[in-house]
């Protein structure tokens, strides 16, 4: 697809609203008479509900209703879950998957702190935070499970006991023959590598508004990244038509996965609504979002690599167990998706992993920016690293032995991706990605003057991550494209935006469709009324999806208003062109009618037909054979204060495949974010819970995320290797910049380390963490002198 805007560096359209305060969010949209709800909320991380009394809630004046599981129970199903294998991934792998199934509101028995128990609406969104204290409940605690580890032991407490244990996904994946490949390798590695529990934190935290009409229908906005899903599992629950019930995100403040669940809130304030017939708004606090919205990542990890002496890597062998939180709502998604990116760029015939999912009593565990990802890489590249130390070798030179060559694509990894298709990389180069990651951050040169650097009590040093990311996860995402009275073009597509750019990105792919110019192109995004099908933005997945859906449908819409023009102009339609709205005759530009003229030529008038059917829209659904790989090397040169612990981020260096690449300056803002998020799980954030599952981290006092000071210039680099697995050769870029951050900090902090002997297995490296290793590596080389000591009488 040839033109003048894709490629282009087109400044972002939607940042002069977002940026001077004329955004739109869920809590901007003015309703009149709109109640406004809270939530009651569980205290206790596992406990039955012996009885709920709102009596005194429902006294106090400007309350309205307070409805628990029994006022709604006609109602009440469970909450939608995805993530449920595809028939050929089941039949290959055979997962076990039990089904842990949760309510809009709890009945007998909490299972997390923060799991709604009812919902007060008031007049006055003060009024139901007061009321929903005066809600008592008859609490019978029971044992908590705070850990994964803890809950796979002999005797531990049941969260779901008609499970039979508290295993809610496990499988078992191999290829080649990892027992022979350990059995013969000259050296073998193991390590145990825990990942942190840590989430998205998007400036808007959740929220939903839902707005009945007279005519029984329902207008619900909310901040989703999912619309259509919503609406499908609002249309069970009210017993609608799908037309009745319109679902809409507005401006969304940033998702990163967080908002692609169906959360009870999302099911709750609609239902109520309808049920009152008045408009009806919940608006999560930063408080609720740490303790209710889904929790990521923790996983907990026994890896170990074989290798020949050279640096040759032969097997890899793993078991993990994922935290999977009180439910799951993502099914397969998170463990499956970690075994998927295990092995990366790296070339690696001899693989076997042993996966669990474990319920505790947390907060629900789904995806978040990376998915699964971020946690493979960090465990890959650090027993990489190890291994590289055990022989003596430059851990870049160890990728370098390792890494799958530019010649040898298409690369058949030897799994099923979680479409259930063959995992074929598409198209990369992942040494030239390697050596220009090397080059940004000055690799070579580092590395001659490291020791003398040490010499002088400076303490630096070099870290490399890298992954492949299966990106736009199919089955399909649509567009219509249509043309109004006046030329101008409205774009509809059921991917919608949390900050990624699309109201640009995808006018630039239908002007350059179209033949218009970029500011005669709307694009609307993320509304069931627009558009009746659609899936949503998650998985890095709309640029590939809805990407080419508009290319398609702006395609076909062109083609309509060159044919029309052909009869007016009396020609064949090979020879007209088609620039800036003007459809023109090749060579005459003066033979040429605006997209008004031939649209208005279109209409019946009482002389009779027009000269075409006057109907200027297409819509199409894109589908895709299986994913497109993304993938990068991340650099990181980092610098430890050992006094202190502190972690300082001297230069830090992507160098990305996302295929074709649309918009650079949007992908580098892309890039650039995910690597913040990446910094914020390498060296900051943290969800804590105690023993009884009491969230610790429960404001951002406690919870840190990065600031400005603490990321540093991003310097990144395309490669631009084309997809042929979509028209426009187009690869994900959503997520990538989060997944190799932890990872490449924590190597170059080791590095930096290494001649004290420190070893980073988790994540993050804070200043307390990286001060108690020291500490522990000097001890135990003092211990090691004096051991070394001959005593003398």
């Amino acid at each position: 697809m040839g033109g003048k805007y894709v490629g282009a560096e087109v400044r972002r359209r939607e940042d002069p609203r977002l940026l001077t305060g004329r955004g739109q969010y869920v809590d901007d949209l003015p309703v009149a008479a709109c109640l406004h709800a809270a939530i009651v909320r569980s205290p206790h991380a596992h406990a039955r509900i012996a009885a709920i009394r709102a009596d005194a809630a429902r006294r106090v004046p400007g309350v309205v209703a307070v409805f628990a599981l029994d006022d709604l129970r006609a109602q009440m199903a469970p909450l939608p879950a995805a993530g449920v294998p595809p028939p050929a991934l089941q039949s290959r792998v055979g997962f076990t998957i039990k089904p842990t199934p949760q309510y809009p509101l709890a009945g007998g028995t909490v299972r997390y702190v923060g799991e709604p128990v009812a919902i007060v609406v008031a007049e006055d969104r003060y009024v139901a935070e007061d009321a929903l204290h005066l809600v008592e409940a008859d609490w019978e605690p029971l044992p908590a499970v705070a850990d994964a580890e803890r809950g796979v032991a002999a005797g531990a407490p049941l969260i779901h006991p008609e499970l039979g244990d508290n295993v809610a996904v496990e499988f078992r994946v191999a290829i080649g023959d990892v027992e022979r490949a350990f059995a013969g390798a000259p050296v073998v590695v193991r390590r145990r590598i825990r990942v942190q529990r840590y989430a998205g934190m998007p400036l808007e935290p959740r929220g939903v508004l839902a707005v009945p009409d007279a005519r029984g229908g329902l207008t619900v906005r909310g901040s989703t990244q999912v619309p259509h899903w919503l609406q499908r599992v609002l249309v069970e629950a009210l017993g609608k038509a799908a037309h009745q019930v319109r679902v809409a995100a507005p401006d969304v403040g940033g998702g990163f996965g967080t908002k692609c669940s169906i959360y009870p809130e999302d099911v709750l304030v609609p239902l109520v609504a309808e049920r009152l017939g008045r408009p009806l708004k919940w608006i999560e606090t930063r408080r609720e979002h740490l303790e209710s919205a889904t929790h990521s990542r923790e996983q907990l990890h026994d890896v170990e690599i074989a290798a020949t002496r050279d640096g040759e890597i032969l097997g890899l062998r793993d078991r993990f167990l994922l935290d999977q939180g009180a439910y799951n709502p993502w099914g397969i998604v998170q463990p499956y998706n970690t075994v998927g990116h295990m092995l990366g760029p790296f070339r690696i015939r001899n693989f076997a992993v042993h996966a669990r999912s474990v319920v505790t009593n947390k907060t629900p565990h789904a995806p978040y920016r990376g998915a699964g990802r971020p946690e493979a890489v960090f465990v890959v590249d650090r027993i990489v690293d190890s291994l590289a130390r055990e022989l003596g070798l430059d851990p870049a030179e160890v990728r370098r032995r390792n890494f799958v060559r530019a010649d040898e694509l298409p690369w058949d990894v030897g799994l099923l991706y979680r479409d259930g298709h063959p995992l074929v990389y598409d198209s990369a180069d992942f040494p030239a990605a390697l050596e220009a990651a090397l080059g940004a951050i000055g690799y070579d040169a580092f590395r001659r003057e490291q020791a003398t650097l040490r010499a002088r009590g400076i303490w630096r040093g070099a870290g490399i991550s890298a992954y492949v990311e299966g990106t736009g996860i199919g089955p399909y995402e649509g567009a219509t494209v249509r043309l109004d009275p006046t030329g101008h073009a409205v774009v509809a597509t059921g991917a919608c935006s949390q900050g990624q750019g699309h109201e640009t990105v995808f006018a630039q792919i239908a002007a350059d469709a179209l033949g218009l110019p970029l500011e005669r192109v709307t694009v609307v995004g993320g509304d069931t009324g627009a558009i009746p099908f659609g899936i949503g933005t998650f998985a890095s997945r709309s640029l590939v999806l809805a990407g080419n859906a508009i290319a398609e449908a702006g395609r076909r819409v062109r083609e309509r208003v060159v044919a029309a023009a052909a009869k007016l102009l009396e020609v064949s339609p090979a020879d007209l062109e088609v620039v800036d709205g003007r459809v023109s005759v090749r060579g005459v530009p003066d033979r040429a009618l605006t997209f008004v003229r031939v649209i208005q030529a279109s209409l019946p008038t009482f002389a009779g037909p027009g000269v075409a059917e006057p109907v200027f829209e297409a819509t199409t659904y894109h589908t895709v054979p299986t994913v497109t790989y993304a993938s990068a090397v991340h650099a990181a040169l980092v610098e430890v204060d050992l006094d202190t612990g502190r972690v300082t981020l001297l230069r830090y260096a992507v160098a990305h495949d996302c295929g074709r690449v649309v918009n650079p300056m949007i992908v580098e803002g892309q890039i650039h974010g995910g690597v913040a998020q990446g910094i914020g799980g390498g060296l900051h954030e943290e969800i804590l819970y105690d023993d009884r599952g009491q969230l610790l981290t429960a404001t951002l006092m406690e919870y840190h995320v990065p600031t400005a000071a603490e990321v540093p210039f991003i310097e990144t680099v395309h490669l631009e290797l084309p997809s042929p697995r979509n028209p426009l050769g187009v690869k994900g870029v959503g997520e990538g910049g989060a997944i190799a951050p932890p990872a490449a900090i924590a190597n170059a902090v080791e590095d930096a380390l290494a001649p004290l002997g420190v070893r980073i297995t988790e994540a993050p490296v804070t200043a307390p963490r990286l001060c108690a290793l020291i500490a522990a590596a000097r001890a135990d080389r003092n211990d090691s002198s004096q051991r070394a000591v001959p005593r003398v009488r």
